[in-house]
């Protein structure tokens, strides 16, 4: 068995059968999801319950097969199996068969919504590929001023709740500081769920320069992740078959992780 062709089928999606695998594969997961909500809902639950059991064990069953064949197409397993993709990976099969070893844990079975996840693997399918790669590394780039731009924010709310808690009343629905900050998170996101709201003077004065900050932070995140998108680019799917690692540049004959051959 040619183990490297197997990780270029199921790990890459510059050849025809690796293009064809992301499609069928994509398909099923759709499919699979679709069951899971559908067996949520009491009266399709009810009257198609058995049919919708079967098809759940033929996609686990899929998905189990997949499972080890990625297992065994890869070098490091370990690293694979504790990668997030692996994770999801793993977590799209446990809850069908822990159901059927211990019946009474039964509730876990929305935890295969998480096969929606697996959707993000298959976005490097041609037409999507430049687009995935590039907000993926956008992402992964500004992640330390998204951090930092999110502690001030909670900061931020944590000075004006506890603010708006001194001077206002629990009459009004501010009976604790947690639940004060909860009413400035509500109000500096601009959601207004309007459960609890400022009855004073220099409340509803905090409540209206808290909106207006909110207006101001919006745009933080956008411009922050916006810039790096301008920088980041992608266009190529090889995956390392050693570490599974899957940015490299055009043309890159090794791997940038582990030097391996690609």
């Amino acid at each position: 068995m040619d183990f490297t062709k197997m990780h270029e089928v199921i790990f890459e999606a510059d050849t025809p059968k690796g293009k064809l695998f992301d499609v069928i594969l994509l398909i099923v997961i759709l499919l699979s999801v679709g069951v899971v909500m559908l067996d949520s809902v009491p009266e399709i639950s009810l009257e198609y319950g058995r049919q919708l059991r079967v098809a759940e064990y033929v996609f686990t069953i899929l998905f189990t097969i997949e499972y080890v064949l990625r297992l065994i197409s890869v070098k490091q397993t370990r690293t694979y199996v504790l990668s997030f993709y692996g994770i999801v990976d793993l977590l799209s099969i446990l809850p069908t068969f822990m159901e059927l070893l211990l019946p009474g844990v039964g509730s876990i079975r929305v935890i295969r919504i998480f096969r929606l996840l697996r959707v993000l693997r298959v976005l490097k399918l041609v037409g999507f590929l430049k687009e995935a790669g590039v907000l993926r590394m956008a992402l992964w780039a500004s992640r330390r001023k998204i951090l930092v731009f999110m502690g001030t924010v909670m900061v931020l709310v944590t000075i004006m709740g506890t603010m708006v808690y001194l001077v206002e009343d629990s009459a009004a629905g501010f009976t604790s500081i947690p639940r004060s900050i909860y009413w400035a998170i509500v109000t500096v996101t601009t959601v207004g769920y309007g459960d609890i709201a400022p009855v004073t003077v220099l409340g509803q004065t905090l409540a209206s320069i808290i909106m207006l900050i909110g207006y101001a932070i919006i745009a933080v995140p956008t411009g922050i992740i916006g810039a790096e998108i301008m920088k980041a680019s992608i266009t190529n799917t090889q995956a390392c078959s050693n570490c599974n690692y899957d940015t490299h540049e055009d043309g890159a004959g090794y791997c940038n992780r582990c030097g391996e051959v690609l």
